[in-house]
């Protein structure tokens, strides 16, 4: 098979990792494969081996490819900056902004770098596995689709439909997404998937039976809850964190309406030595060791929703109690005296009180610097640890506090800042926890003594092997 599509019944049914399970089954056969989702909508993002951005589930699949990440994998991303408006990135670089009305007109000119890249891949690799959006049952976006059965039905591709049981209805899911098709787009799905199931499957038989007598497609086969599972998350935010009791370390994150690449925290929410919660609309920021401002696609605004939440001056209180704080990229920015914005890049052009908790101010760019990043981190007191990871920001920020950088790149540059007292750090480096060496400093520095390391790379990859095994055995002959 060349190439084989992914389609969902719904939002997070497991399309993403079916496809990251594919692409790890058929390279481990020695198939020449890749992945590859015409459009993506999310805020969580990678940078690419060739300088761009795409989704982040995507720079997952090419790890379970063997390959590095490429911008060919996801040539459209749309990165939402509102209810009604994203920015959106053509082959790893900013296009232009648009709201939604707008976007369905740009579609035409989307869907042509969508075919360049897909010519590309299809020529130098023996098989592509795509993913699809949402679900192909949203009649609404048919018109000019360029995400799921519009684009299966210009190249010609069949498609594999899954529906997530654990959410319930699954059943009712795959035959009311079908009766959504066209009758050329019914034809061209080839299987069902039934993902995420845990129970007796003699007491699912009758009900796999029934529907593909009802469907008259084969249901290829069930895939298993894989508990503990950890692969990066396309763009859902895993709320549900166990308490731990035994923890050495207790870390709150904010979550604001806009967080971007909140997978920059699974170091310490998966940490089995840090009592980690996240703190949404409506909670108060709890008694903890280390509060954490991820990175934001619109900083301006989410900083309005922080001092909204009262959190500023749960903030102020938590460094009087002797806590530490940490901003990455757009929690950076806010940590500074002000963000300005004299082009209307994140609304009405002007400019807004930072935190003023460190001493600079952050100036908002049309241009985008995307770049991998590797150094030092300067944590004071003498202790180092080595850094790699990434930006993806558009700003420049300026000012005192940067002669006390948080870290010394290794082409000479600085990045971000450590507060005079060092209780307080900025960063644009995302990945900041991702080495095993690097989260052990700041886990250190943040006031936790001996404590284990881990490495998250390990993991991933360990999980990727048991998702493989799992699909595999699940889905047997059906593979492609």
């Amino acid at each position: 098979m060349k190439a084989l599509m992914i389609q969902g019944c719904t939002s997070d049914a497991g399309k993403s990792v079916l496809v990251a399970a594919l692409c790890r089954i058929l390279a481990r056969c020695g198939v020449k494969v890749a992945p590859f989702k015409p459009q993506n909508m999310a805020l969580n993002s990678a940078v690419t081996s060739d300088g761009g951005e795409i989704g982040r589930a995507q720079a997952l699949q090419a790890q379970a490819a063997g390959l590095s990440p490429r911008i060919d994998f996801n040539p459209v991303l749309l990165k939402p900056s509102s209810d009604r408006r994203a920015q959106v990135i053509i082959h790893g670089k900013v296009a232009c902004d648009l709201d939604a009305r707008a976007y369905h007109d740009y579609k035409r000119i989307a869907m042509s770098a969508v075919l360049e890249s897909w010519q590309r891949l299809t020529s130098e690799f023996d098989c592509v596995i795509v993913e699809g959006a949402g679900s192909p049952a949203e009649v609404n976006l048919r018109d000019r689709d360029i995400a799921n059965m519009g684009f299966a039905e210009a190249v010609d591709i069949p498609v594999w439909l899954v529906g997530d049981i654990d959410r319930g209805g699954v059943l009712a899911h795959m035959v009311g997404t079908l009766e959504c098709l066209s009758a050329s787009e019914r034809a061209r799905v080839a299987g069902l998937v039934i993902n995420k199931f845990r129970g007796d499957s003699g007491l699912l038989q009758p009900g796999l039976d029934w529907l593909a007598d009802r469907t008259g497609k084969p249901v290829l086969g069930v895939i298993p809850y894989l508990h503990g599972l950890f692969l990066d998350a396309e763009d859902a935010l895993e709320r549900h964190v166990e308490q731990n009791d035994a923890a050495k370390l207790k870390v709150a994150a904010l979550v604001a309406p806009r967080i971007a690449n909140a997978n920059d925290l699974d170091p310490l929410r998966l940490h089995p030595e840090i009592d980690f919660c996240w703190v949404g609309p409506g909670q108060a920021l709890p008694p903890c060791d280390l509060v954490v401002l991820p990175g934001s696609k619109a900083v301006q605004a989410d900083l309005e929703w922080l001092r909204e939440q009262g959190h500023e001056a749960a903030i102020l209180r938590h460094l009087r109690y002797g806590g530490k704080l940490i901003g990455i990229c757009g929690g950076f920015q806010m940590l500074g005296r002000a963000i300005h914005d004299p082009l209307g890049l994140e609304g009405m052009a002007g400019s807004m009180a930072g935190l003023a908790l460190i001493d600079c101010e952050t100036t908002l760019t049309r241009e985008k610097r995307l770049r991998h990043v590797s150094g030092t981190l300067k944590l004071g007191a003498g202790q180092t640890a080595p850094l790699v990871g990434y930006e993806i920001h558009m700003g420049m920020t300026r000012g005192a506090a940067l002669a006390q950088p948080a870290a010394v790149l290794d082409d000479d540059r600085s990045d971000g800042a450590l507060s005079e007292d060092g209780r307080i750090l900025g960063t644009y480096c995302h990945g900041l926890f991702d080495r095993p060496e690097a989260l052990a400093a700041l886990l250190c520095w943040a006031g936790a003594q001996d404590i284990a390391p881990v490495d998250l790379a390990a993991r991933r990859e360990a999980d990727l092997e048991r998702l493989a095994d799992a699909v595999e055995g699940a889905l047997g002959p059906a593979l492609p």
